[in-house]
């Protein structure tokens, strides 16, 4: 699984005009489902989302973590995230996983991430989706589960 990490101000995610998940400073993470992922990828991916160093320490060193800092944490599924863009000038989305796939995979990140960390939104698989988001810094990682 690959998530796409941005230090954020505040972050949402509206679907048909409404707001289906907001929150304030935190980590607003893009995720891409692959064929292949599993399970303990997912878990992998959000050990990683939550452990991540992207915040600055006292000195201004980026040391320290969303569940160091206690900030927000707004998940969005992004099927492109897995394309293949090696070639041409059209990307080829055969590495990403089906849509089935995809959706239990996602839906299980978001769950796991409501039981070990509070202040979790998320976005809705297969939508239409519009994000809004101010990138801290900007900060952002590209990191895999």
């Amino acid at each position: 699984m690959i998530g796409l990490l941005q230090r954020v101000t505040g972050a949402s995610v509206r679907v048909e005009g409404e707001t289906v998940g907001e929150i304030g400073p935190g980590v607003l993470a893009l995720v891409g489902v692959r064929r292949g992922d599993t399970g303990a990828r997912a878990e992998r991916l959000l050990e990683r989302i939550l452990g991540y160093r992207m915040f600055e320490d006292g000195a201004g060193r980026m040391n320290l973590s969303l569940r160091d800092v206690g900030g927000g944490l707004l998940l969005v599924p992004q099927f492109t995230l897995a394309a293949d863009t090696r070639k041409g000038m059209r990307a080829s989305f055969t590495p990403a996983a089906d849509p089935d796939t995809g959706r239990m995979l996602f839906e299980a990140l978001v769950a796991r991430a409501r039981e070990v960390y509070p202040g979790v939104a998320a976005g809705r698989f297969g939508a239409h989706m519009q994000v809004s988001l101010v990138n801290d810094g900007p900060v952002t990682f590209w990191i895999e589960g």
